[in-house]
């Protein structure tokens, strides 16, 4: 009975202003501290962290409607004019201009110098430089080899040092954009559409060259565009000239979109979407134009970067079905963040004129459009 006694007497050393212990609880320790006023606390009031800095939207603010909307075009211009390339910049405020052809006047001396001081945003210069079949300076700084060469007798270190050492060729003549390398998959001849241009038919192979590729261009400054989204490699017939039509989206999961999941979070790339007709993708569209393609690019593959269109003036896979002013805006609304057509700089005012009006009417959303200057502008190191 003491025993019990004392005990009870002891688990009550220390409860203040209650005459009960509730069974199980702990009991706090005797505290020494002296007590304190039941009185709140004052309030501490923190500045709230600054916003972040949308140094894009700065530049934007500086464009009017139409010169945003160049922005988003890449034109082609004469590759042996100074005049032209110059023009279209000063008149439209393009974001872009693409040389193609085998005339390398704009690629000599300081041709390229006098058309980017007309651009009032850092000027994008392009061309398709992918070796074999595929190359503007060739004549100028010696030959490429294939894409199906380079797999076959480099290695991908070989390939990326080629590939830096061509890609600061290409910087020191002015160009900062390289349609390439071809991420395709197939086993066509090598004269065929894609063929050699393709680094074969295993997308394992076909991932490892061109991140290979592409990690060089980016080395010496030039952006790498891989192409031609969704897969050109397993297509029917060529969309230069007539519509084609891929396999199923199931089967191009599994083959043709391996070399897209594997490269694109391994080098700094855009991509260019071909005019490809995708069963269970595109509803019977070519791919440049059916937002479908976007949302597989954005939200399956968790790609974040610079969409473009293929040519969307000199390819009949659209160009038959599509005018150029419709397809342009076609493509922007779809989700493209650049436009490409290489059928020549006169059409350009003509492209403006329907993008502005639909601008307006609320037809090309502006936020699609923001978004869209966003990503490029970014990419041209504008902002």
């Amino acid at each position: 009975m003491l025993a019990v006694a004392v005990g009870a007497g002891t688990a009550l050393v220390g409860v203040q202003d209650s005459d009960q212990v509730t069974p199980g609880r702990p009991v706090a320790a005797p505290s020494s501290a002296p007590a304190t006023s039941s009185a709140p606390a004052p309030t501490v009031v923190r500045p709230a962290p600054p916003e972040p800095v949308d140094a894009c939207a700065d530049v934007i603010r500086t464009l009017p409607p139409r010169r945003r909307l160049a922005q988003l075009l890449v034109v082609g211009v004469d590759p042996g004019s100074v005049r032209s390339a110059t023009r279209v910049v000063a008149e439209h405020g393009v974001g872009g201009i693409f040389v193609g052809g085998n005339d390398t006047a704009l690629l000599v001396g300081d041709a390229l110098v006098a058309v980017r001081e007309t651009a009032t945003v850092p000027l994008s210069v392009a061309v398709d430089e992918e070796g074999g079949r595929v190359q503007r300076i060739d004549a100028l700084d010696g030959d490429l080899p294939s894409a199906r060469v380079m797999a076959r007798t480099m290695t991908v270190d070989q390939v990326r040092a080629m590939a830096r050492e061509r890609g600061t060729n290409l910087r020191a003549r002015g160009v900062t954009v390289d349609f390439a390398p071809v991420l395709d998959v197939t086993t066509q001849p090598d004269d065929d559409v894609v063929g050699d241009r393709s680094f074969g038919s295993d997308p394992a192979v076909v991932a490892r060259y061109a991140t290979a590729f592409a990690l060089g261009l980016a080395d010496a400054g030039v952006r790498p565009v891989v192409k031609h989204f969704p897969g050109h490699g397993r297509a029917t017939g060529d969309s230069h000239v007539t519509a084609v039509s891929t396999p199923p989206l199931a089967e191009l999961r599994k083959v043709d979109l391996l070399p897209y999941r594997a490269l694109l979070g391994s080098a700094p790339v855009a991509v260019m979407v071909g005019h490809l007709t995708v069963p269970g993708l595109t509803d019977g569209l070519p791919a440049t134009l059916s937002p479908a393609t976007y949302r597989l690019l954005r939200t399956n593959l968790n790609f974040d970067g610079v969409v473009m269109t293929d040519d969307l003036g000199g390819m009949r896979a659209v160009s038959a079905s599509y005018p150029l002013p419709r397809a342009v805006l076609t493509a922007l609304t779809a989700g493209a963040d650049i436009a490409l057509w290489s059928t020549g700089a006169r059409y350009t005012g003509e492209v403006l004129d329907v993008l502005e009006k639909a601008l307006a009417s609320g037809r090309l959303p502006p936020a699609r459009v923001d978004e869209a200057l966003h990503r490029v502008l970014r990419a041209r190191g504008a902002c």
